[in-house]
């Protein structure tokens, strides 16, 4: 596998980092049109007004002057091409492709597919809590999980209706906690960091045989890791925010050494030589039936993040690789949710005298 990591690694920091001067922002047409455009139209801005879909998405009249320019330079890019000519191709402006925009929304297939992540979110989330109970272990982790990823898909939606500097430090700032939460809810779960007393009167005697003696106590590396999470995220954000120029090659790194540290954990769960038990009350040599699934959903969602790579310009102006990965990720959510509430059914949670925590559904 780590063959496979370097060349995403590296394509995808070249790929992420957005151009501050592309081909179409610097090409003399475009810039003639908008001198054209702030001089005739944006001078006395009492004389024109932007309907008022655009108003409401927050353009003013240089930002519309920038997309009518946009467009009129591809129109003339598509008409030298239709005509034949091989030296002209569609150019990207200000680090991203040309989109059709509506009601004043800059890429409505990314707006689109952002909102369907944000349902499957609030329905598989709804899923999951139905079938837990409140005193399960990872109940309020879980639960935490939703809020945070529907939260991240909110902004990430603002953010492709209307690109400026807060949406966007918004949208990264909510994909980052969403990537480091996933990190710290996988290592809470895998290490069993949790409390097991609150699924038993007591602790199993297996919980106490199984620990090396020179660990901390289990509640000490709880505190201990969440802290250093809550300690990274911050650094993160302090960064991005007090820096002149938004870091784009330091947060795309970091976002993926993150992600691939999710990914291996959750990858390596249903091999035999996985070296934890996961779970309390069965051997280490325990293996659930479903436990492939969670190896299948880390590769499907590195596939799917490879789709970023895929860069194209967007099909008919609407579609492109970028909202093709947000797309790809609606259904990997959903089996995800599926996947640990199956993982939080196991009857390795209990010891077998009491019943396994199942929520409302499960008992029904």
């Amino acid at each position: 596998m780590k063959l496979g990591f370097t060349p995403l690694f590296l394509s995808a920091i070249l790929l992420a980092i957005p151009t501050f001067a592309s081909k179409g922002d610097t090409s003399m047409a475009f810039h003639e049109c908008l001198e054209s455009c702030a001089i005739f139209v944006c001078d006395d801005e009492h004389d024109y007004k932007l309907p008022y879909t655009l108003r409401l998405m927050q353009w003013s009249c240089t930002d519309n002057c920038k997309y009518e320019c946009m467009m009129l330079d591809v129109d003339r890019d598509l008409e030298a091409i239709a005509s034949g000519s091989e030296d002209v191709s569609i150019k990207q402006y200000y680090g991203k492709w040309p989109f059709h925009r509506f009601i004043g929304i800059q890429e409505p297939a990314s707006v689109v597919f952002s909102l369907m992540n944000l349902w499957v979110h609030l329905t598989g989330g709804r899923y999951l809590l139905r079938r837990v109970r409140s005193d399960h272990p990872m109940y309020m982790y879980y639960f935490w999980y939703i809020v945070i990823g529907v939260n991240a898909w909110v902004w990430s939606a603002v953010f492709h209706m209307r690109d400026k500097p807060a949406t966007e430090k918004l949208d990264y700032f909510s994909a980052a906690l969403t990537i480091l939460y996933s990190l710290y809810v996988a290592v809470i779960r895998l290490f069993r960091l949790y409390q097991p007393a609150r699924l038993h009167l007591q602790q199993p005697a297996s919980y106490l045989a199984h620990r090396p003696n020179w660990l901390p106590p289990q509640h000490v590396l709880r505190q201990l890791w969440g802290a250093l999470c809550v300690l990274l995220y911050l650094a993160h954000v302090i960064y991005l925010s007090v820096i002149p120029r938004f870091d784009y090659s330091y947060n795309v790194i970091a976002n993926l050494i993150v992600g691939v540290l999710h990914n291996l954990l959750w990858m390596s769960y249903p091999f035999p030589f996985f070296p934890l038990r996961r779970f309390e009350y069965k051997p280490q040599s325990y293996i659930p039936s479903y436990a492939w699934k969670s190896a299948a959903l880390a590769i499907g969602m590195m596939l799917a993040t490879s789709l970023e790579l895929w860069d194209f310009p967007p099909w008919w102006f609407i579609i492109d690789a970028h909202s093709l990965w947000h797309l790809s990720t609606v259904p990997l959510t959903w089996w995800w949710y599926k996947f640990i509430a199956e993982d939080a059914a196991d009857s390795g949670w209990t010891s077998g005298r009491i019943p396994i925590p199942l929520g409302k559904d499960m008992m029904d």
